[in-house]
């Protein structure tokens, strides 16, 4: 997929994670039922080790990459103060092919399988140019924190 300034939409406006736990840059493609995310593997990412980036970052990155399909119901307005909380619930499928590497840069598609109120099912793949490195089916649960 070709990166276009005009269609990279900025990822805080969607997902609660700030840094060292920001596994995404950009949002290139938002609707209700699909994303599609960019994210570059850089040497002091704390899922680094080896200049690779682990498994663990590869499923935290698809988790945030899907989360931001129902974050994007609390981040509508990017000046309000919304707090939220999410939770992994479930795991159903992991398929892990490939590490990336240290200034690789991995596009993830994510698509909405179902959905109950604040509980989600949802389908990931994350690439590397055309290579295949993981394949997650996730539920997510995320809800506002009241102050």
């Amino acid at each position: 997929m070709e990166l276009k300034e005009d269609n990279i939409i900025n990822i805080h406006h969607f997902l609660p994670h700030r840094e060292p736990m920001l596994m995404a840059d950009y949002i290139l493609e938002l609707t209700p039922e699909n994303v599609i995310t960019s994210f570059v593997i850089t040497s002091d990412n704390i899922f680094v080790q080896n200049d690779q980036f682990v498994e663990a970052g590869l499923i935290e990155h698809s988790a945030q990459t899907s989360s931001s399909i129902l974050g994007q119901s609390f981040f509508a307005n990017p000046e309000s103060n919304t707090k939220v909380i999410g939770f992994i619930t479930n795991i159903k499928k992991i398929e892990i092919f490939g590490l990336p590497k240290v200034g690789d840069k991995i596009i993830s598609k994510a698509s909405l399988i179902s959905q109950y109120e604040n509980i989600c099912n949802i389908f990931c793949e994350t690439f590397l140019g055309e290579q295949l490195l993981i394949r997650t089916e996730i539920s997510l649960f995320i809800q506002e924190l009241k102050s």
